[in-house]
């Protein structure tokens, strides 16, 4: 790989590390990127490389939740943190309808969805939906504080509008679960805190299947 390659693959993390913390779609943007600013490499591998590149921004996020994903608590005598313990497999239950669909249709659906028209709409309808749900519920009072009071049937409703943005590229999978999760009456900080806990599997998954498959 030449450097004016290497500077294209930089400008590709700089843009997925902005936009990854951001309720807009980092694979999104990347796909729109590659319109302009295209990388010499096979649509395989740009397959491969849209879903690799965002390992960064997801090891981030565990070093920030740490603490409320480490099931272990090592002050003082280690021991197990229930909540921590609790919290896990409702994790697991938000990301099953994504694994699954990721497992056994992946590559259908990008051959469907992997195209810039279907990227824009996405953006843009996304976008607008986001407003729409922050104000119709900026003066209702959250029923779920936090991710600690979240039900099973929340996390498989939350994950239900992640499956969409696995689905439809331009579609932000942050965006889609912070709404979903205000549509049920989750506050902002819970909702923001399980969608970044919930891309730990996901992400580390997809990368995996990209990684490994033939």
């Amino acid at each position: 790989m030449d450097t004016v390659e290497i500077i294209k693959a930089v400008v590709f993390g700089v843009v997925q590390g902005v936009t990854e913390w951001l309720p807009i779609s980092s694979t999104g943007h990347m796909i729109l990127l590659d319109e302009f600013l295209q990388l010499d490499m096979t649509p395989e591998f740009m397959e491969m490389f849209y879903v690799v590149i965002q390992l960064g921004a997801i090891l981030a996020v565990l070093l920030l939740f740490w603490s409320k994903l480490c099931p272990v608590s090592f002050h003082g005598k280690p021991h197990l943190k229930k909540d921590v313990l609790a919290l896990w497999p409702k994790i697991i239950v938000a990301c099953i309808p994504a694994g699954v669909i990721g497992i056994l249709w992946s590559d259908m659906l990008n051959a469907l969805f992997f195209h810039p028209l279907v990227v824009i709409t996405m953006l843009a309808l996304f976008g607008v939906l986001f407003l729409v749900v922050e104000h119709q519920n900026k003066e209702r009072t959250p029923t779920i504080e936090s991710v600690e009071k979240l039900t099973y049937q929340a996390a498989l409703w939350i994950g239900m509008f992640q499956l969409i943005a696995a689905v439809l590229p331009g579609t932000s999978r942050s965006g889609a679960t912070i709404i979903g999760a205000r549509i049920i009456g989750v506050s902002r900080v819970a909702a923001a805190e399980f969608t970044f806990m919930m891309a730990v599997p996901v992400m580390f998954g997809a990368s995996a299947i990209k990684a490994f498959s033939p």
